[in-house]
């Protein structure tokens, strides 16, 4: 290989190395190794696309990874959709008594079989609703207790086999061609199944599309 060529793959291997969505997706099979390349000779200025081509193609899979992308696939196989949509997203402070004030409301929720998901962050916790329930929830807290509301939200929930805890690589596959998308993920989780997203409103069809060509 010239040495300019070397240089290229060599640069080319750091970009991928600091950017392991992209890396990822090349692992995997499912990155356009052109679609890349035009990317990444952007990015650092490089001016040999088929030099550029020809590193993405080589771009190293380390021991295990053929198996581990044979093994994602297989599940994104296996994988189905659902969605749902006027989704609410109510961010609450910390604290025993906040826990105390909305433990009713989740309760009747979980027993109306009503969306409720409650995620405990750095700063509180994230409780997410229908937005019919919001005010539900949000009336039995005092104002300095909810800091914040986002309605408009869609949920995206792809629903795999069992397997999926013992199969790494499903959540950065998936997060991965959103991103690739330019679609902004609101929140996301992935619990037993579920990788579930909570996206805009106005992302649902593109999101729904992306990943559907995923699964495939």
């Amino acid at each position: 290989m010239p040495k300019s060529e070397e240089s290229i793959a060599h640069r080319v291997r750091e970009y991928l190395d600091a950017h392991p969505t992209v890396g990822n997706a090349i692992r995997l099979g499912v990155a356009n190794h052109s679609a890349v390349a035009r990317v990444v000779s952007e990015e650092l200025d490089l001016h040999q696309p088929e030099a550029v081509i020809a590193a993405c193609r080589r771009y190293p899979r380390g021991r295990g990874d053929s198996a581990r992308s044979a093994s994602v696939q297989r599940l994104v196989r296996r994988s189905r959709i659902e969605t749902r949509t006027k989704v609410a997203a109510v961010t609450v402070s910390h604290g025993p008594d906040v826990l105390q004030r909305v433990a009713d409301v989740v309760e009747e929720l979980l027993d109306e079989s009503a969306l409720c998901r409650l995620i405990q962050v750095s700063q509180g916790a994230v409780i997410i609703v229908d937005e019919e329930s919001v005010v539900r929830l949000t009336k039995v807290l005092r104002a300095d207790q909810v800091l914040g509301v986002r309605k408009g939200l869609v949920e995206v929930s792809v629903t795999s086999p069992e397997t999926v805890e013992q199969t790494p690589g499903l959540l950065t596959l998936l997060t991965g061609v959103l991103s690739a998308q330019a679609i902004n993920i609101v929140e996301a989780l992935s619990c037993y199944t579920d990788t579930i997203f909570l996206l805009d409103q106005e992302d649902l069809s593109r999101a729904v599309t992306v990943l559907s060509g995923t699964l495939r």
